[in-house]
């Protein structure tokens, strides 16, 4: 990298796994060794499956073993996940939601999605998005955590304490520091607008994730190490692992086809409407 493009990149607020220093009128960059590198080489990271249980921990929801589910790349039917509601840990409420959300399903109902809706994911159900991968820029200050799908942005700020009382909002307020070779994102203020997984499981707004992010496998491999604490919606605080696979390719255009007016019903804000045209 040149001298001029270095600087650049340090007034824009330093490379990943870089300190910037300025000798001799000239800046210079010094590798901080000990901080994952998640953003090297317009590497993106895709989900391989879907959130999976950690051993000895309150498992996440699972497909329902009475209906099977079919993705849409496999050459078969299509079908909409539908939660386990055997699973001890819901709330009453929360089974009574998803029965409703699974009976309707049933009946021939679109399962809603975020990823169709042009809604934000929230958090955790961002680590749940797949085919498009995500991208990390990683600076002293903060992590963006970007997915490709709709532009969906994730700003994690290092090294400072939460608010006191965050205003609920979809993505939340996440800070985060490193811990060895792991990036520690604890994220609180989040709305209740959001699911918590492809299941449709919904949360209140009390809800705290953390999540532990780390490469394994020789760096091919990106995974998250999920925590769940919501009182509210869920018996006992819960855990997950996600993982990513590289893709070696640079961040695209997708924006999201503003066409789905009413969110399938959902309850969220629909996308404004005007009531003249604009032409």
């Amino acid at each position: 990298m040149s001298t001029f493009a270095l600087r650049e990149a340090c007034l824009a607020g330093g490379l990943a796994g870089l300190i910037c220093v300025g000798t001799s009128g000239e800046v210079t960059a010094q590798r901080i060794t000990s901080v994952p590198d998640f953003s090297s080489n317009q590497v993106g990271w895709v989900a391989v499956g879907d959130l999976t249980p950690v051993p000895g921990k309150p498992s996440p929801i699972r497909q329902d073993p009475a209906h099977r589910y079919v993705p849409n790349n496999v050459g078969g039917q299509p079908t909409y996940r539908m939660g386990d509601l055997s699973n001890p840990n819901l709330k009453p409420w929360v089974k009574e939601w998803m029965k409703k959300d699974n009976d309707e399903v049933l009946a021939g109902k679109i399962g809603y999605t975020a990823r169709s809706s042009c809604a934000a994911a929230g958090v955790p159900g961002f680590l749940t998005y797949p085919v498009r991968p995500v991208y990390f820029i990683q600076t002293p200050k903060q992590v963006v955590i970007m997915n490709e799908l709709n532009h969906q942005y994730r700003h994690v700020y290092l090294d400072v304490p939460h608010t006191a009382n965050p205003k609920p909002s979809w993505y939340g307020e996440s800070v985060g520091r490193y811990e060895g070779d792991e990036l520690v994102v604890d994220t609180i203020g989040l709305n209740d607008r959001t699911f918590v997984d492809n299941y449709r499981t919904p949360h209140t707004d009390k809800i705290r994730v953390v999540e532990r992010f780390k490469l394994i496998e020789d760096n091919k491999t990106l995974q998250a190490h999920v925590t769940v604490d919501d009182p509210g919606a869920f018996n006992m605080t819960w855990s997950a692992i996600q993982r990513w696979r590289t893709v070696d390719r640079p961040l695209t255009e997708l924006m999201c086809a503003e066409n789905n007016a009413d969110f399938f019903n959902y309850d969220t804000a629909p996308i404004p409407q005007s009531k003249t045209p604009d032409f």
